[in-house]
């Protein structure tokens, strides 16, 4: 499948074209580290021209019926399915991350947008018998939409564009300049789906199209996924520019409490699964430090050390690869300098901690599955996010030292409890500071259930259910009095 000879495109009003001035940027294949494709490099006026294209079209489709957008919805989510095993493939060259997670990402995709298009009927307001008179409440569009989003899963993440425009609102999406690829070729195969100007896609190589964009005097909602330090970025630039509605999910430091009670194998394969070595550690959920009742915390890391021993890690077409690459040498290095920092704090790896040798791994961007023992909870690797594959197993004594240790991090994204004793489990859940918790499980979003974190892990309405397509409206209440 050619992928450097084509030429990429925008889509803004209704058509694919390049940038203004010409411009392009390189993208890497972080496998091969060589050029995958140059793409176009939007200036701040690509994003303007994306902002009026989208708010010259909200008008009319603010007033389309909501079953006829959902329609809309449902061709997008057929246009994705057919055409999966392409963008699945751009999804794998475009991050380094194996097929089997690019197809499961996709379907991923598929699933939210028919979710979020059989939701249509729920955009609705309410009645309050405040008085004798009639009381309610409709719900409208915001208006403008931008989300921005990260380079870890650019499709799934860049189709939640399906909620906002459920609602009736415009959008502009900005994927990564690090992945860029799949949600460009989404804007060629939709580019006669949606009225000009409801979709537009645009990407940049540097900061000024998200700020420019953050900024525009036009845009009323902006939602982002991505890092702590952007985040706070666009919540500054937002705040400069208007009184505009910010949403944000952002990173994680989260733990996994495991019990002495549990089945130490089942509670080993919840770890590794829920590290997500799979996308080399890069996703905002991993359960990075694994907290472990003193009395298993030597059974438990041997078990865990085996299943990461085990583990493929290779080229990211080989069905069978479980590991792929970071997604850059920025990604790469930081990885390895947090792994160096660790040891030097007094940590020790029991198993990975570099690039792995062999051919094939030479000067690219792998870095091995890695376990650290002997980590204490104020060192760095326990505190701050890496986005990493590094895991930290520290041991705990009581219930309370396990959920101080839990707690004791900026973030709160995700956490999880083992144990076979439901009244500590549910002690537990209720004192852990995270937004989104499993109870011997890991990892795994459930279709509906609102997922989004605490402290700096975010902000905002909850993603991927009902919550997140009611927080793209606006309620109106209307007072009749008789």
């Amino acid at each position: 499948m050619a992928v450097r000879e084509r030429d990429w495109t925008f889509l803004i009003g209704g058509a694919l074209r390049s940038a203004e001035d010409g411009r392009t940027f390189p993208v890497i294949d972080p496998y091969t580290v060589g050029l995958l494709a140059d793409v176009p490099d939007a200036s701040p006026s690509d994003a303007d021209a994306a902002v009026d294209a989208a708010r010259a079209a909200l008008p009319a489709w603010r007033k389309v019926p909501v079953l006829e957008r959902a329609k809309h919805l449902y061709r997008l989510a057929d246009i994705v399915e057919a055409n999966a095993e392409e963008l699945a493939f751009l999804e794998m060259v475009d991050t380094g991350s194996p097929i089997s997670n690019a197809r499961a990402d996709v379907t991923l995709a598929v699933q939210q947008i028919r979710m979020y298009a059989n939701l249509a009927l729920e955009l609705k307001g309410q009645t309050i018998p405040a008085s004798s008179g009639l009381h309610y409440s409709i719900r409208q569009p915001e208006g403008v939409v931008v989300k921005i989003s990260a380079f870890n899963h650019p499709l799934m993440f860049g189709c939640r564009f399906a909620a906002p425009v459920l609602a009736g609102n415009t959008v502009v999406v900005k994927p990564s300049e690090l992945a860029p690829l799949s949600m460009l070729r989404l804007g060629e195969l939709i580019v006669d789906e949606f009225p000009p100007g409801v979709v537009n896609i645009v990407v940049g190589a540097g900061a000024s199209v998200p700020d420019r964009l953050v900024r525009h005097p036009a845009v009323r909602r902006i939602s982002f996924i991505g890092s702590e330090s952007t985040g706070r970025a666009i919540q500054r630039a937002a705040a400069e520019s208007g009184v505009k509605h910010v949403t944000l999910e952002l990173g994680g430091k989260n733990a996994m409490v495991v019990f002495e009670d549990v089945d130490v194998d089942e509670a080993a394969l919840g770890a590794v699964k829920g590290m997500n070595f799979t996308w080399s550690g890069q996703s905002c959920g991993s359960n990075s430090r694994v907290l472990a009742h003193s009395s298993i915390v030597e059974e438990l890391t041997d078990k865990i050390v085996d299943l990461v021993r085990a583990r493929k890690i290779g080229d990211p077409m080989d069905e069978a690869t479980e590991q792929g690459t970071m997604i850059d040498r920025g990604q790469y290095e930081k990885s390895l300098e947090y792994i160096e920092i660790a040891k030097q704090e007094g940590a020790r790896v029991v198993v990975g901690g570099g690039r792995p040798e062999g051919p094939g791994f030479d000067d690219r961007f792998f870095v091995e599955a890695t376990v650290l023992t002997d980590v204490r909870p104020e060192f760095r690797i326990a505190q701050e996010e890496v986005f990493g594959p590094i895991m930290s197993v520290i041991p705990f004594d009581t219930e309370d030292e396990a959920i101080r240790i839990a707690n004791g991090v900026d973030y709160g994204l995700t956490a999880s409890v083992w144990t076979k004793d439901l009244n500590r489990a549910l002690r537990v859940v209720e004192e852990f500071e995270a937004g989104y918790i499993w109870v011997n499980h890991s990892s795994t979003h459930f279709p509906g259930t609102p997922y989004g974190g605490v402290k700096r892990s975010g902000v905002g309405a909850k993603e991927e259910c009902l919550e997140e397509l009611l927080s793209y409206t606006e309620e109106k209440v209307v007072n009749v009095v008789y």
